[in-house]
C-alpha cells in the first residue's frame, strides 16, 4: 500500500524465529523482494520456537542469512540493546525509503516468559532464565547507558518509571471497568 500510494511510509512485519520456518514467511519475503516493497521483516529471535530450541528446527543459525535467498540485506542486532536496534532499524528504514526494497532485521534476544499463559516451562530451568535476564535485561542496560552518557539523570529515569507505572495502572483500571465489546466488533479492522 505504501508503494502504491507513493508515501514514504515503511511497513514493518514482526514475527518470531519459529514463524521464519513457515511458508507464508518465505512467500511474503519473495513477493516483497520482487516488488521492491518498502518493508522490514523484523524477527524477534528469542531462541525458542514454542517449546523447542530454535536450532533444532532449522539448518541455519541466523535467520538473517535467509535474506540472501531473496536478494535483500539481512542484519543481526542485539535485540536487548535499545540503541543497537534503533540504529539498525533507522538504516533499514532509510534504505527502504530510497526505494531499495525490503530487508530482514534479526533481533537476537531471549524469551523470559513462557510461550503461553500457564506454560510449565519444563524445557528450561528457572536459573537459566534468571541468569539471562540479569545479564541482558534491556531496561537496566538502557538506564546504565543514558546515565553514563549523561543524557538523563536518575531523577528523570525515576519520573519515567513512575509515569509508566501510573499509565499501566490506569490502563488496567480502564480495561476492568469498560463494557465488553459487541460481538460484531470481532470483524472490524480485519485484513485477510
Amino acid at each position: 500500500a505504501q508503494k502504491m500510494m507513493k508515501t514514504d511510509g515503511v511497513s514493518v512485519v514482526f514475527f518470531g524465529d519459529g514463524a521464519s520456518n513457515r511458508g507464508t514467511f518465505h512467500e511474503a519475503a519473495n513477493m516483497a523482494a520482487v516488488w521492491k516493497l518498502p518493508m522490514i521483516f523484523l524477527c524477534e529471535n528469542n531462541q525458542w520456537a514454542s517449546t523447542t530450541p530454535y536450532l533444532t528446527t532449522t539448518s541455519v543459525a541466523d535467520i538473517s542469512d535467509r535474506a540472501q535467498g531473496y536478494d535483500m540485506p539481512g542484519v543481526i542486532v542485539d535485540g536487548n540493546d535499545v540503541f543497537a536496534v534503533y540504529e539498525a532499524a533507522k538504516e533499514l528504514v532509510e534504505r527502504a525509503r530510497r526505494g531499495e526494497g525490503p530487508a530482514i532485521l534479526e533481533c537476537k534476544t531471549y524469551r523470559i516468559k513462557g510461550h503461553f499463559v500457564g506454560d510449565p516451562e519444563m524445557y528450561r530451568t528457572k536459573e537459566e532464565v534468571q541468569k539471562v535476564l540479569e545479564e541482558t535485561d534491556p531496561i537496566p542496560r538502557f538506564e546504565k547507558k543514558v546515565l553514563e552518557a549523561k543524557v538523563m539523570t536518575e531523577k528523570e529515569l525515576e519520573a519515567i518509571r513512575t509515569k509508566v507505572q501510573n499509565d499501566l495502572s490506569e490502563a488496567l483500571e480502564f480495561a476492568r471497568t469498560s463494557p465488553e465489546p459487541e460481538v460484531s466488533a470481532l470483524y472490524e479492522g480485519l485484513y485477510v
